[in-house]
């Protein structure tokens, strides 16, 4: 009885020692974080970064009214093809600008999405990702007019 006493009372000394090394266990207040990299348009102008502590969709949703209108404007004439149909939810909403990362590219291109519930579009950036759905930027999901909690199926078009 006096052995285990002792192993235990040994282990609860040694214990709080190794902790630290455990990552769910170190004290992040301290832990250095990397400074934040700017992001770029596709047009190459700097984004501006959601403030710190941003909780609302208006705090994240830093684009400004012309990146608004230029986003809804109508697609050229004959200038873009379907590439079918895809359920997007939410991406990042602290990666800003209008995107759709998407398994129907192959590479990043400029494009459009359809939100048939809607009517409503945005002229997106399309990027490239693996698996069977899809994630769109806060700004576009709010300019095509779906809920932020919607898995919306949308048309999801190249060019234009």
């Amino acid at each position: 009885m006096r052995g285990i006493l002792k192993t235990l009372l040994i282990f609860a000394a040694l214990a709080p020692a190794g902790c630290g090394k455990l990552p769910f266990l170190q004290d992040r207040s301290q832990a250095e974080v990397p400074a934040p990299q700017p992001q770029t348009s596709p047009e190459g102008a700097a984004a501006v970064r959601p403030p710190e502590g941003a909780r609302t969709a208006e705090q994240f949703d830093t684009t400004t009214a012309d990146e608004r209108k230029k986003a809804a404007a109508a697609p050229k004439p004959g200038g873009e093809t379907l590439l079918g149909e895809t359920v997007a939810s939410l991406g990042d909403p602290a990666a800003t600008g209008f995107w759709l990362e998407t398994p129907l590219v192959t590479s990043v291109r400029q494009g459009r999405v359809e939100n048939p519930a809607t009517g409503k579009s945005s002229q997106v950036e399309l990027r490239p990702i693996e698996g069977g759905g899809s994630r769109i930027s806060l700004a576009a999901m709010r300019l095509i007019g779906a809920s932020l909690t919607d898995l919306p199926t949308l048309k999801v078009f190249a060019g234009g």
